[in-house]
């Protein structure tokens, strides 16, 4: 399977998690949802950040491509998923819902898988290589006189 549709379909998955457990929240408690709104948004830009940055330490090739193919991927599925997901477990959400989620809740998403994901790759790419370690050491070892 490619790179950009493992990434862009987990991270819609995350975030269809996140939006059918915050509707679900809002139900019951629907004045208190600004501290858990936060807190989910923040979780979801760190899962973005997190695994881009991975992805440059790792120095996978190509990277910058697959993650903004992921976030392209990421907000339509998530924003189909989110309405079934609310469909299903929260309230009676209708097919009127599906209009709003593949456009505003799409590019939300989108850049809330995006933008972490530069940042990421960003810092993840000034991180030194985990393979360096492992040359070095082995440069070292044979340099080392035997006896």
């Amino acid at each position: 399977m490619r790179p950009w549709l493992i990434r862009g379909l987990g991270m819609a998955l995350l975030h269809t998690v996140a939006a059918v457990l915050l509707a679900k929240a809002e139900v019951f408690q629907p004045t208190g949802v600004s501290v858990i709104t936060a807190a989910t948004i923040a979780v979801l830009v760190g899962a973005s950040a997190l695994w881009s940055a991975l992805d440059a330490w790792l120095r996978r090739p190509e990277a910058g491509k697959t993650w903004f193919i992921a976030a392209i991927i990421a907000g339509p599925v998530s924003g189909v998923l989110s309405v079934a997901g609310k469909a299903m477990f929260v309230d009676q959400t209708g097919m009127s819902e599906l209009g709003p989620a593949l456009t505003g809740g799409a590019a939300f998403t989108a850049l809330l898988v995006l933008i972490p994901a530069g940042l990421g790759l960003l810092v993840g790419g000034r991180i030194e290589a985990p393979h360096k370690h492992a040359a070095a050491d082995a440069q070292r070892t044979s340099d080392e006189p035997v006896g």
